[in-house]
Order: C-alpha cells, then structure tokens, then sequence
C-alpha cells in the first residue's frame, strides 16, 4: 500500500480509502465486517463514513453504516488501526433533526455526539462538512448551478462552525478537519476564515473525481496542491458505470443503480460512449477497466486517498489491487483523447 500525507496533519493515510456507504442497505454487517478486515489485512488504514449513511439516505437507514463500523471496532478491539472519518449532513433531508439541518454550532454539536455513540469510540479522526449549507454544483446540480448567497453571512458561519470545531478538537473529540463537495470559493475562504482567527485548517476536500468527472481539475485541483489540502476521490468508478455493467440501459440485478429510487443524473448517451471509449483503451493495453479508472485517479498529485466501495469481495479484492497498476503515458495520453471527445459527460 502507498501513503500520503493527509493535509498538513502528521497523519499518513493509504492512497485506497475504504468507502462504506453501502454496508446497512446492499451490504449486511457481517459483509462490512468482511470488508475491513480484508481492507486493514491490505493495508488499507483509511475508512470513510457519514452520519446520513447507508445510501440512499432514509430515516429507517439513518446512522446503520456509522452503527455497523462501531460494532466492529467493539468486536475486534482495534479502533487505533484505523484513521477514521465521518461526515456532518447539510441541510436538504426534513427528516433530520426535525429539518432544521443547516450546518452550525447547534448540529456540530449534536451530529459529533450521535456520531461518537453509533462508532462506539472516543474521538473521530477527520470530520467533515458533507456539503455546503448555500449548496454547490454537486449531485447532478452542474448545469444549473446558481451560486447567489450572501458573502458575509457565509463567512460568519464557517467562524461560527470553526470555532465550534475547535472546540471539539480540543476537547479531543475529534482530530482533524476537512470538506466535502465544496467549490474553489468555499474552500478559500475556509482557509482564510480558519488563517485569520487561529483555528482549526481544513485538511482535505472530499469530492467527486473519476475519468467522466474531472471538475476538479481546473481550480482546486492548484489549491490542493499549494495550500495541501489533498482530494479524497469519491465515486472514482462513476458508481460502478465504469465498469461498463450499465451500458445500453443495462441493469444488472443487485445493483446499485438497479436499486437505487432517486433519478441517477450520471445515465446518458455520453456517459455510454465516454466509458466504452476508456474500456476499449483499457482492453487495447490488457487492463482491468475498473482498475485503469482507479490507477489514474491514484496518479494524480492532488489526490490524497482514492474512496473504494464495493458490494462483494471480489470487487473490493480487485480495486485494492489496483494500487500496483502504473499507467503507461500512452494510455493516459489515450485517455486525454477521450477526454477532449468527451470533457463533462453529466
């Protein structure tokens, strides 16, 4: 396994970060339990969770993911083998604490408590913001999204929240810091607001980045690199369209487009031919497609861990294993060919 500096922490996490949105709905507890040990046997010291999972978020799943990780750490006694992080919602679900959910001082609170209760442990070693209160391009939101907020009123929450972070921090509730699916504005001005005030710095980005989604590339990919505050990859495989098991309308049984209920925005004509396109590159140079997609993400330098998720073991045995592909510079090169045919698929 490969190591990378998580921000400006002295933490070292692996470059295949374990995703475990899938464990209380597709996956049962004894099939998360499998996956960690397999992960942590693999060197795999990075897991990542929310408080809205398992996915979809529903109240009936609320916290089922959080609960199963908790029970493992209570199983196996081996909560300091792992780097731990959990996430924050934003508003946007009526059903969470009573809809009243815009990230502040009273749900930090609240959200870091439950958290802690679920993951039956002492402290979380990177919390984050899941999304921004004034929303982002995000989730399907990119063709139309309409940044209108209030500057000054932003920046007073993102004290408000710092402050109360710190005080987490200090208390030794949690760790470290970070965002998720926040853009080039959000980010900076997180950076100055933590800066100007002393308090705690974000140490990573959490957002979404594959072949068919590279927004990150054009701005924050240069703030992460020069201010480290490094990407944790979500949904580096397009989830699972990558792999080439939905072309054509397909829909294998079990999975998770076939079961999910909410519109999927990343179906389409271009998606299709976008990833037979890298599939055809991946067959042309004797590569797993899955494990192309997973090596490119892990090459870039913003990229501080590549979040996995699988349903089986022989998924989540293969995307591990892809820490050991190199791409060669013909095969990124195809790759920047099918990018430029095919630069924002969804």
């Amino acid at each position: 396994m490969e190591y990378r500096k998580l921000g400006r922490t002295d933490l070292d996490i692996s470059l295949i970060g374990l995703g475990t949105m899938t464990w209380g709905w597709q996956n049962t507890q004894t099939e998360g339990f499998e996956q960690m040990d397999y992960a942590l046997e693999r060197g795999v010291n990075f897991f990542d969770t929310a408080e809205i999972y398992a996915i979809p978020p529903s109240p009936e799943r609320y916290g089922a993911t959080e609960t199963i990780i908790g029970n493992w750490f209570a199983a196996r006694g081996n909560r300091d083998k792992v780097i731990l992080a959990s996430k924050i919602a934003g508003p946007g679900m009526p059903w969470l604490r009573d809809g009243d959910n815009q990230i502040n001082r009273r749900t930090v609170l609240v959200a870091v408590e439950d958290s802690l209760k679920r993951l039956q442990t002492d402290y979380i070693d990177l919390y984050q913001l899941h999304w921004p209160n004034r929303g982002s391009y995000h989730f399907g939101k990119t063709w139309n999204f309409n940044p209108d907020f209030d500057a000054q009123a932003e920046e007073d929450n993102f004290l408000e929240v710092l402050t109360t972070l710190n005080e987490l921090v200090t208390a030794g509730k949690i760790r470290h810091v970070g965002l998720s699916n926040e853009t080039a504005w959000g980010l900076t001005k997180w950076l100055q607001v933590a800066k100007d005030n002393n308090l705690p710095r974000m140490a990573s980005i959490q957002n979404e980045y594959s072949l068919l989604c590279r927004h990150f590339e054009q701005d924050l990919s240069e703030i992460a690199i020069h201010e480290d505050v490094g990407l944790l990859a979500w949904s580096p495989l397009s989830r699972g369209i990558l792999s080439g098991k939905y072309l054509n309308g397909a829909k294998p049984e079990g999975a998770r487009l076939t079961l999910e209920t909410r519109p999927e925005h990343r179906i389409g004509t271009q998606v299709d031919a976008a990833t037979q396109k890298y599939i055809d590159i991946a067959v042309q140079h004797e590569l797993d497609p899955c494990q192309m997609a997973l090596a490119f993400v892990n090459q870039q330098r913003f990229v501080s861990s590549t979040l996995i998720g699988a349903t089986n073991m022989d998924y989540l045995k293969t995307n591990i294993d892809s820490i050991d592909v190199k791409l060669t510079d013909d095969v990124v090169e195809a790759i920047q060919q099918v990018r430029r045919e095919y630069p924002l698929p969804y």
